[in-house]
């Protein structure tokens, strides 16, 4: 028997093993609105660790360009105006957010002595 949470139109919103503070009833583990719940949590999970997993890449090709550009390999004037836009834009904010980075920890040096 699992424990679940539905909303007032009868959706389900949560399910778990255990019972929990906000559950409003119980349900077999074997109906097709479990399974369906379960099968779309999991895609959820999934669609979730792509996002990450995009995300993660998008710092590894900023990277990579950082490294073809300072080796001379290419020019950011060899991209699209728009994506030179948009690298330059992130190179300062990661820019920024380093120096930033160093005013604290140096702060935080200060206070420590």
């Amino acid at each position: 028997m699992l424990y679940v949470q539905h909303d007032s139109a009868g959706n389900l919103l949560r399910v778990e093993e255990q019972p929990f503070p906000e559950m409003n009833g119980k349900m077999a583990a074997k109906t097709f609105e479990i399974q369906s719940w379960q099968q779309q949590q999991a895609i959820k999970q999934s669609l979730q660790h792509l996002r990450q997993s995009d995300l993660d890449m998008i710092r590894v090709l900023e990277d990579l360009i950082q490294v073809l550009i300072g080796k001379g390999v290419i020019s950011i004037t060899d991209l699209p105006e728009a994506a030179q836009a948009k690298l330059n834009s992130r190179f300062e904010t990661r820019a920024n957010l380093s120096e930033l980075g160093n005013l604290i920890a140096e702060d935080e040096d200060v206070r420590l002595a």
